[in-house]
């Protein structure tokens, strides 16, 4: 790509970004758009426009977004969002400082360069790229001037050690500062249990679980809340609450009729069979009211068996201390490894119920089964992609599908399937990669919500490392040198070496077009626009159905971390070869720092609260990253046949000990809370009561069922203790 292009391809893409941002402006202004463009400020009643100003201009927004403080991001979006931005800014101040050091002495360098022309070093046109002259790519073999970019290497790799220290000691006191609230938590006075024993003779499950921790905690043993199989009553109470929607939207669409029809109304109708498109024809209103009265009694029903036939092997456990749980949680409570593990309680909201039951050996077994199907998946990436396309080819869909057949015969339809099915097949796959990563993540066995997102982030950030940075540098050159190589192989090291730099470009407009267009599209809010305004007219007839139209999700750690660390990736492994990436990187985390604060205020809400506890594998996939651009520099010192390179051999040894260490001082307090932190006093004496009852899934949660009925899954030991809630 020559300069010209490499501009107008910049240049559009910024257009299209003051576009999207001109519309942003524009559509947010409109009453009807305010809970698409604010509805986290809407949740707390709060006024969308910041004083109901009317005439904000288009860059209020970044104002707003610039004079936030942590604090503000907190309150709004919890500390698992502030440590985000820790993360966006720790990367934006690596990139800022190396840029002010490279830019200047390395563009030079490399300008500067006597001009030289290798022989197979001609791109299409016959020469080099103008933006090749920029790059350590031109420069000759044993130059002197490689010092430079080796010095280079050592600049970037220290600042992101200074930095990323110093990002761990802040993210490591907000979470303190949060586990240090006054304010009581639930899951601050739990703990989670499981591999619990078999139950002894003469005793059932609740009576093990209440006398081995009263035992062990006489005085601020709570009670417990044993865990069981809940999948009958979930399927129920979901059928209720289903049927309670229905109803609810039955009469929302009957009391319409009386406004706009004849002043009786009409009453609704369905039909009773499969999707509401078959069977007998009854009245809405009555059926579903017929369908909950029938249903409320089995739900109640099931509840008790469940309580009473469905327990498993694991339990949460209450303390009237915070400081109790904390010591509990991080102690040995069993001679073997496989009994009595105790945990800390994760949030009510994000406990995976399913895995609290998977027994020890199987959670590891389950671990290792998942660890190689995603290292297959990284590794032969094409191989699940050529079995999508072989199930999708047209012979298959005939065999697979027969009543296909005469629509394929039609040549169009049979030429547009050809040439496009397998390309959706590879879309599709792709767009369900991240839940097929967080499913997989979940099947290990992870008891909570926020810990699966994390291992799925890792498993997206390396296979997108390896699928987008490694497999677009290695194989574009590979594939696009086959013929000469063929003729040569010993020119292959010579074409590395010259291919390498060029591919710098490609990386250029891929990270432009990511900031540019893809903070555009984030802050335009497009699709979430369309979807809202389409169910409000044609789906929506109740208040809670509009909600559900436009409630947010949250920032989506799972796939945006992954994301930045791959471009955080290709920038620091290009940072010396072509520094001319480094602005663009700037860009990128800039500007996705203002956009995303803006969201993170206005639009997103979180999911869950984890206090941080994403940060640790933030800085494991950094280092990670700044590894491979130290092991990639020192294969193109190499290349270039420099002398010196084996100078490089330190660093990656050095980011080893450096993450060691990190791991050794920092890590242990996002695994576990420092009894020194849950020890700082609270507000107020808790409601034991309500942190209780706050872990009771909603679908055995029920005003009916009293504490007899709830005795065989739960307890209440401790007298003393009740008297303090």
């Amino acid at each position: 790509m020559d300069l010209s292009s490499f501009l107008t391809s910049l240049g559009t893409s910024f257009l299209i970004f003051v576009v999207l941002m001109f519309l942003f402006t524009w559509l947010s202004r409109k009453p009807g758009n305010t809970v698409v463009y604010y509805p986290n400020r809407i949740l707390r009643g709060l006024d969308p426009w910041e004083g109901g100003s009317m005439t904000r201009n288009p860059f209020a927004w970044i104002k707003e977004a610039l004079y936030s403080t942590e604090q503000e991001i907190i309150s709004v979006s919890g500390v698992d969002t502030a440590v985000y931005f820790v993360f966006m800014s720790t990367v934006l101040g690596i990139l800022v400082l190396s840029s002010i050091v490279l830019l200047p002495i390395l563009l030079s360098v490399a300008a500067t360069e006597e001009a030289h022309k290798l022989a197979d070093a001609s791109v299409s046109n016959g020469t080099f790229s103008d933006l090749d002259h920029l790059s350590m790519g031109h420069l000759k073999e044993k130059s002197p001037r490689l010092w430079a970019f080796l010095v280079g290497v050592y600049w970037v790799s220290f600042v992101t050690y200074v930095l990323l220290w110093k990002a761990y000691k802040h993210a490591s006191n907000l979470r303190a500062s949060a586990l240090m609230s006054p304010q009581a938590k639930p899951e601050q006075f739990a703990i989670l249990v499981r591999d619990i024993p078999d139950v002894p003779e003469g005793q059932i499950r609740k009576e093990q679980v209440d006398s081995y921790f009263k035992t062990i905690y006489p005085d601020t043993f709570y009670r417990s809340l044993v865990v069981t199989d809940n999948k009958e009553v979930n399927k129920i109470w979901k059928e209720l609450e289903g049927y309670k929607k229905k109803l609810a939207r039955a009469e929302a669409v009957y009391a319409i009729s009386k406004d706009t029809g004849k002043s009786e109304g009409t009453r609704p109708t369905n039909k009773t069979g499969f999707l509401g498109l078959c069977g007998a024809k009854v009245d809405s209103i009555d059926y579903y009211t017929k369908k909950i009265n029938e249903l409320t009694p089995k739900l109640e029903a099931e509840q008790k068996a469940t309580l009473r036939e469905k327990q498993q092997n694991a339990a949460l456990v209450f303390f009237t201390s915070r400081v109790t749980a904390a010591a509990a949680a991080q102690t040995l409570h069993a001679q073997l490894v496989d009994t009595w593990i105790v945990t800390e309680a994760p949030e009510p909201r994000q406990l995976l119920w399913r895995n609290l039951k998977i027994k020890f050996f199987q959670r590891q077994v389950r671990q290792y089964v998942v660890y190689i199907i995603v290292a297959l998946t990284v590794l032969f990436f094409m191989v699940p992609i050529a079995a999508i396309s072989a199930f999708t080819t047209l012979e298959n869909l005939k065999k697979l599908l027969p009543f296909l057949k005469p629509i394929l015969k039609q040549k169009a339809i049979r030429t547009v399937l050809e040439a496009y099915l397998p390309q959706i097949a590879l879309i599709l796959f792709l767009a369900f990669l991240p839940k097929f990563l967080l499913f997989l993540s979940k099947t290990e066995g992870i008891p909570s919500l926020s810990h699966a997102v994390r291992a799925s982030s890792g498993k997206y950030f390396y296979f997108t490392v390896f699928n987008v940075f490694i497999g677009v540098t290695v194989g574009g050159t590979l594939f696009s040198t086959f013929k000469t190589i063929e003729k040569d192989p010993n020119s292959i090291v010579d074409l590395l070496a010259t291919s390498l730099p060029a591919n710098a470009t490609y990386f250029l407009t891929f990270v432009a077009l990511k900031f540019f267009v893809g903070y555009g599209l984030e802050l335009f809010r497009l699709v979430p626009l369309i979807i809202f305004h389409i169910k409000r007219k044609y789906v929506c007839k109740t208040e809670a159905e509009v909600k559900a139209a436009w409630f947010p999700s949250d920032l989506g750690y799972g796939t945006r971390v992954p994301g930045d660390m791959l471009i955080i990736t290709i920038v620091l492994c290009y940072s010396v070869i072509a520094p001319l990436i480094l602005p663009f990187g700037v860009l990128y985390f800039g500007l996705g720092w203002l956009v995303l604060r803006n969201q993170a205020l206005k639009v997103y809400v979180p999911s869950y609260e984890s206090y941080g506890r994403m940060w640790p594998h933030i800085q494991v996939r950094l280092i990670a990253s700044l590894i491979l651009y130290q092991v990639t520099m020192f294969g193109y010192f190499g290349v270039k046949k420099f002398v010196y390179a084996p100078f490089l051999l330190p660093l990656p040894i050095l980011s080893l000990l450096y993450i060691f260490i990190c791991s050794k001082k920092f890590y242990h307090f996002f695994q576990h809370t420092a009894l020194e932190v849950a020890a700082h006093e609270l507000k107020e004496i808790p409601n034991m009561e309500q942190v209780y009852r706050a872990f009771i899934p909603p679908s055995l949660s029920s005003e009916k069922l009293n504490h007899d009925q709830f005795e065989d899954a739960q307890s209440n030991v401790s007298r003393t203790a009740a008297s303090l809630a």
